[in-house]
């Protein structure tokens, strides 16, 4: 299967057998991106994370009494 990433728009071959094929296949909302994309956002985010001022802002979860 080919596969295009989201963000450097570079064109890859992946398996068609895998669970990243068939979920591509089957949603349409799931999206590909390439392994040097995926590193490069997550060396960034772990600086901004070093940094101290990057925060997750959780949502609420209400307790429903069924």
């Amino acid at each position: 299967m080919r596969v295009k990433c989201v963000i450097c728009d570079k064109i890859e071959s992946i398996h068609d057998e895998t669970l990243q094929a068939k979920r591509l296949r089957n949603r349409p909302i799931h999206t590909y991106m390439c392994q040097s994309c995926h590193d490069r956002i997550e060396d960034k985010t772990k600086a901004r994370i070093a940094t101290g001022k990057f925060s997750l802002y959780a949502s609420k979860v209400t307790k429903e009494d069924w």
